[in-house]
């Protein structure tokens, strides 16, 4: 049984693993000992990954070091791919989870992984299981209020105010996808939002051309919006960094076994 641990800058998450399959998952505002203890302890966790952007409290990590095979990612973590990055200490571990997943659930592929969170990564692993690099663009939010924050009389336009032609929600402003705004919010929504949609249905075009055949696995907390709104065919995976992460550590377990 493995436990993956995944400390962001909002929320930490922790899935358990039987081998590949996800077997248990919690989101938390933060991680603390008497959590991991109560969960250790009721699934029989004998391997644990954590991966963090933020400071990892003290007591949880002389916890975790004492009493299972622990490995924390860093740019020196063995991996299952190969990374090609002219900087690779500064590539986010998210992205490296993230198509360390890619690789486990479609190994032998070309695969375009897109992660829509705070920022949009969009990264290319080749068949050979190769990290060539990607691009970071904002996320959806970050374009709304950028927008405001960044000039002095575009309102602040919520990302609820639209809205799928075919949802019912009353208190809708304009109807989605309309690609002419009809009103100065309808406008700025359409350039944050709809806009990033055709800023990544170009990148998948370009990438298709030099990485044929192609899979693009989708993950993130902006997931489903992009669902709606790319033509093309994607791969949804909701866990797919937590299941990368559980890649990772399998490798490193099967490291130290020998095989």
């Amino acid at each position: 049984m493995n436990l993956c641990i995944d400390i962001g800058n909002t929320r930490t998450k922790l899935a358990v693993f039987d081998a590949t399959q996800l077997s248990h998952k919690e989101t938390l505002d933060s991680l603390n000992l008497s959590t991991i203890k109560s969960l250790v302890y009721n699934q029989k966790i004998e391997n644990v990954i954590l991966s963090s952007v933020a400071e990892i409290p003290e007591e949880v990590e002389v916890f975790l070091k004492s009493n299972f095979f622990y490995l924390q990612l860093t740019t020196e973590t063995p991996l299952p791919i190969t990374i090609r990055y002219k900087t690779p200490h500064t590539l986010g571990k998210d992205r490296i989870a993230a198509t360390a997943g890619a690789f486990g659930i479609f190994p032998g592929e070309n695969c375009l992984v897109i992660d829509a969170g705070t920022c949009i990564t969009a990264d290319i692993l080749d068949a050979g299981g190769t990290f060539l690099g990607g691009n970071i663009s904002p996320g959806l939010e970050m374009r709304l209020k950028a927008m405001h924050h960044f000039t002095a009389r575009l309102p602040l336009v919520k990302r609820e105010l639209g809205i799928d032609q075919a949802d019912s929600t009353p208190n809708s402003k304009f109807p989605i996808p309309n690609y002419l705004g009809q009103s100065t919010e309808h406008a700025i929504w359409n350039g944050g939002m709809l806009a990033a949609a055709w800023e990544l249905e170009g990148f998948i075009r370009q990438c298709e051309q030099d990485f044929s055949p192609l899979k693009v696995i989708l993950t993130g907390g902006d997931a489903d919006f992009f669902v709606k709104n790319l033509k093309t065919k994607i791969f949804a995976h909701p866990n797919l960094v937590l299941y990368g992460l559980n890649i990772i550590l399998q490798h490193n377990v099967e490291k130290l076994e020998g095989f």
